[in-house]
């Protein structure tokens, strides 16, 4: 043991292996336990062998409790830089934790705090974010989907193939639902986003939350979004719906580009003749639809993509292919396939005009998904091993159900059977809705290419990190790796109740396995750097052992804290 306590100490003299198989934090800045004046706008962290990082993982948070850094650290070798946004309560102690991978793949976890001003009575703790708000954000995304959908769908219906005596009044309602929800998810998301960043509840949202969110990308995209609605909405004000000619005319303009029989038996004497109206240019609308639909990739993972044209392309492709589809079986559910819509020649034209269009968008989807899938997931692995890839795998199933669906829509449509049509497009419509319900959960998940980092790592080995409070002090420590044998490397951090590190006279570890009837078994660790103490874990059996740490900073002050860890098997 006097070997082990000498190899200790000879490997503490050797600044790039304190703990022996990964990363040392070095120094931080501002500096570990240290008061300042004024809330900083950058933190960073560095380690004494370059790191990379895990998304979401490094967070800072305020004396009030919120995470104030924005989006993940830049790596640049050892060294960790995190830009941080003014507290909304700048006075007291402010906690960074970190959970990083080091260059021999080993996860490792900390932290440290500072104070401005001076130091809080309690120190803030590591935060989980607001369940409410990760259920609501979802729930804002599908309700721009759904508007989305109603507007694109019902819009291209009035303008190319709605007969011009047939009423307008159903449609048009949609387009303005469609809107509406357009414009409310999009304030809802920008609100969320603020609580989504800070990790606070739905409602704790401050001024300088919402200010910093209109400056970031999200919220100039969002807000570009808005002026998009606001211009849609006068024109339409300005324009009535766009509609057709007679369907008749419809009819002889499809048969001439496509070259086949005629759809309806009437002869040619008998035809109405189309009545001359004034149509306007589509085009501004157009236009005004593009830059809309660009919005949400570049508010999304699209921005921060490896390819980032390539799959904001993609995606605006994969919405507006979505939105022709999805809302042109609103329409046919809703109006056309209902009994007394238009008469039996306009149904005949109308439907088959639909399905060719139908079948192209739903190819554009697919190949637009495609195209995000592969970009998003960054291998076949993070198809099965995360969240991200099952729920990829889930969507595809959903829309292959869809496409069964379809095909068989569309051979009724060839068939000329609409009156069987019905039951099948709402069935479509039914599946649609979920895969729709399915992506507005993925736009909320961590794509595979970032979520398969710590995935990768984790897999190397098992290791432990917690925080562990007394009256006197707070002792944040990991393990690592945990495995059966003595090659188990402790290193903690101690401070004050505040958060500045203080100084350990005398470290005391034990560890046993009551289940096995092993009393706590002594493991020597020795202080450095002050705050700082090291040493080997023994764990001769797996279970679940009880750790016990007592820590004593001088005569008369002393505490004793415990913890389990669990030592798998064959480790």
């Amino acid at each position: 043991m006097g070997a082990l306590v000498a190899g200790l100490c000879l490997a503490f003299l050797v600044p790039a292996a304190p703990a022996s198989a990964h990363a040392a934090l070095v120094s931080t800045t501002p500096e570990q336990g240290s008061v300042i004046g004024s809330s900083p706008t950058k933190v960073s962290l560095t380690f004494n062998e370059p790191v990379r990082v895990i998304p979401g993982k490094t967070q800072v948070i305020a004396p009030d409790g919120k995470r104030i850094n924005t989006g993940d650290p830049v790596a640049s070798g050892g060294t960790l830089s995190l830009d941080v946004r003014p507290a909304d309560h700048p006075l007291g102690t402010y906690l960074v934790s970190y959970r990083i991978i080091s260059a021999d793949g080993h996860p490792l976890s900390g932290g440290f705090m500072f104070s401005v001003g001076a130091p809080s009575q309690t120190a803030p703790s590591a935060l989980e974010d607001d369940p409410t708000v990760g259920v609501l954000m979802p729930v804002a995304r599908y309700a721009g989907y759904v508007g989305l959908t109603l507007v694109v769908g019902p819009l291209l219906f009035l303008t190319v193939l709605w007969p011009r005596r047939t009423p307008t009044r159903g449609p048009t309602r949609l387009v303005r639902v469609g809107l509406g929800l357009i414009a409310a998810s999009t304030v809802a998301s920008f609100w969320l986003q603020a609580p989504y960043t800070s990790g606070a509840g739905p409602l704790d949202v401050s001024a300088t939350e919402l200010r910093e969110v209109a400056l970031s990308s999200f919220g100039l995209w969002s807000a570009v979004r808005l002026v998009v609605l606001a211009a849609v909405v006068v024109l339409l004000r300005v324009r009535s719906p766009l509609r057709a000619a007679h369907p008749v005319a419809v009819r002889e303009r499809v048969l001439v580009g496509a070259g086949g029989p005629p759809v309806l038996d009437q002869p040619p004497a008998e035809r109405p003749v189309p009545r001359p109206g004034h149509r306007a240019s589509p085009v501004p609308l157009l236009l005004l639809g593009g830059v809309g639909l660009l919005t949400w990739p570049l508010s999304g993972h699209a921005a921060a993509s490896p390819m980032p044209p390539v799959s904001a392309v993609a995606d605006t492709v994969h919405l507006a292919s979505m939105a022709v589809w999805l809302g042109g079986l609103v329409v046919l559910v809703g109006f056309v396939l209902r009994k007394g819509w238009a008469d039996r020649r306009a149904l005949g034209v109308v439907l088959p005009v639909w399905s060719r269009w139908a079948a192209v968008a739903v190819c554009w989807l697919v190949l637009g998904g495609v195209v995000q899938a592969v970009i998003e997931i960054g291998g076949v692995s993070a198809l099965f091993d995360t969240r991200y890839g099952l729920l990829i795998l889930a969507k595809a199933g959903l829309l292959g159900a869809v496409l069964a669906v379809a095909f068989f829509s569309r051979r009724l449509v060839m068939r000329r059977l609409p009156d069987r049509l019905g039951r099948l497009v709402a069935a479509e419509l039914g599946l649609a809705a979920i895969v729709l319900a399915a992506s507005s959960v993925l736009v909320q998940t961590t794509p595979g290419r970032s979520a398969d980092i710590e995935a990768q790592a984790a897999a190397d080995a098992v290791g432990y990190s917690t925080t562990l409070n007394s009256s006197l002090f707070s002792v944040q420590f990991e393990i690592f790796p945990v495995q059966i044998g003595e090659n188990n490397t402790l290193h903690a951090f101690v401070y004050t109740p505040a958060g500045k590190p203080v100084e350990v006279a005398e470290w005391r570890v034990t560890a046993a396995l009551p289940d096995k009837g092993i009393p706590p078994i002594p493991n020597e660790v020795v202080s450095i750097r002050g705050n700082q103490g090291i040493g080997a874990i023994t764990f001769p059996y797996p279970g679940e052992w009880e750790l016990t740490l007592t820590i004593r900073l001088d005569d008369l002050n002393q505490a004793t804290v415990k913890t389990t860890v669990d030592v798998p098997a064959g480790a």
